[in-house]
């Protein structure tokens, strides 16, 4: 019986349906629905429609816990803000063309006075909102406790229902950018050999450059992942979970860099040796398998990373200490071949050694050795960041240590 090839289509909507984004608008629109229904039965009869208490639990409800506690707050501070501006400008003059002027330059200058960030719009917006109604102190009074409705719907909603962790999708824009890097030094393998035209060296290098745009990306998916792990009770190894996916792209980065100038070496190269192979065969075909192997080192690199060690960590370290032992072997055995190449044509043989250090750069920033101390100084940096910050803490973790030294020297 033929394979049933499911749409692309379908397999895209399956996937997005399963992602914390789902989730999350579920979460943001019951948050709005459940704040306006408290904020109908608390407000007094007549009043308009405390749409006012929906906008700001929509607003707060945010991807992550931690967003969601320091949005709130600034939002809850802009919008008072901007009602007490109203309220006062309200009292001493009328609306006129004039006077909205200066309420919005005053709601502008007094929010960034005030710190609330993003929201300094939101003081002006208010600030419009409440001069614009006739009884100016009821509605201004009214739009505060729609706000602070909105605001503790919100944050209520995210202290009992977590809101999602955004590792995996984190994860899989990691591995995504491997898989392209990966996929980029598998292509100069299998261009490496014969006559390299110039036009195709500089695609690739236009290629390489482009990587710097999907890291963009991929470190923006990573920073919602490190803050949907902050005060998440869902998390319990959030530093380690954070450090091990910033580091990792971090590594991932530099290889990228690295990349970039590689595939600018084989370029000049490619530009200097117009009317002959790039490299002679034996050459080119090691360079194929050393490639082949590097590829195999990054996929493996990003797989490892983005792995619990629960389930098949172990593995992807296997995977990845083989193909960075194949990569070293026939990147000697490469070495060993271009140097007797540059011996009978020294032409060019300055972009030789760079296109070997360029090999081992890429080959040390993998190394699993590496990757190790690595985490460990950067676990140690954040602890003792953590520490400064809390000095009290610091101080009394100190004396209980010593409080517990001197009762086991005091029992032996």
């Amino acid at each position: 019986m033929p394979a049933v090839v499911t749409p692309e289509p379908v397999v895209k909507l399956v996937q997005r349906t399963t992602e914390p984004a789902a989730a999350q608008t579920l979460r943001s629109t019951a948050a709005a629905v459940i704040a306006f229904a408290v904020a109908q039965s608390v407000l007094p009869e007549p009043h308009p429609a405390p749409l006012t208490a929906p906008l700001t639990a929509l607003l707060v409800v945010q991807v992550t816990l931690y967003a969601t506690l320091t949005t709130g707050i600034r939002r809850v501070n802009a919008v008072v803000v901007g009602v007490l501006i109203a309220s006062g400008f309200s009292s001493l003059v009328g609306l006129s063309w004039w006077t909205l002027g200066l309420t919005i330059f005053t709601a502008l200058l007094i929010g960034r006075v005030v710190r609330v960030n993003e929201f300094v719009p939101e003081v002006a917006i208010s600030a419009m909102l409440v001069l614009g109604v006739a009884q100016v102190a009821d509605t201004a009074w009214e739009r505060v406790l729609e706000t602070l409705i909105g605001a503790g719907v919100g944050l209520l909603f995210n202290l009992l229902l977590a809101p999602p962790v955004w590792v995996e999708s984190a994860g899989v824009s990691i591995g995504g950018l491997g898989e392209r890097m990966g996929k980029m030094f598998r292509a100069l393998g299998e261009e490496i050999g014969g006559n390299h035209p110039v036009r195709e060296a500089a695609a690739r290098l236009h290629e390489a450059r482009r990587l710097d745009h999907d890291i963009v990306e991929v470190d923006a998916s990573l920073r919602q992942a490190e803050e949907s792990l902050m005060l998440n009770p869902r998390v319990k190894e959030g530093l380690l979970n954070r450090v091990v996916l910033r580091t990792g792209l971090d590594t991932l980065e530099i290889c990228a860099v690295v990349l970039r100038v590689l595939t600018r070496t084989l370029t000049d190269l490619a530009k200097a040796r117009t009317e002959e192979a790039l490299f002679p065969e034996d050459v080119a075909r090691d360079l194929r398998e050393l490639f082949g192997h590097m590829s195999d080192a990054i996929e493996g690199f990003a797989l490892m990373i983005t792995t619990p060690m629960a389930q098949s960590g172990e593995e992807a370290e296997e995977r990845l200490a083989e193909a960075l032992a194949r990569s070293r072997r026939t990147r000697d055995h490469v070495a060993d071949l271009l140097l007797e190449d540059v011996q009978e044509h020294p032409r060019q043989w300055q972009l030789h050694g760079a296109l070997l250090a360029e090999v081992d750069r890429i080959l040390d920033e993998l190394d699993i050795d590496k990757r190790t101390e690595r985490l460990a100084e950067e676990l140690d940096r954040r602890s003792a960041e953590a520490h400064d910050r809390h000095p009290r803490m610091r101080a009394m973790s100190r004396r209980l240590r010593g409080a517990a030294q001197s009762r086991r020297r005091a029992g032996e």
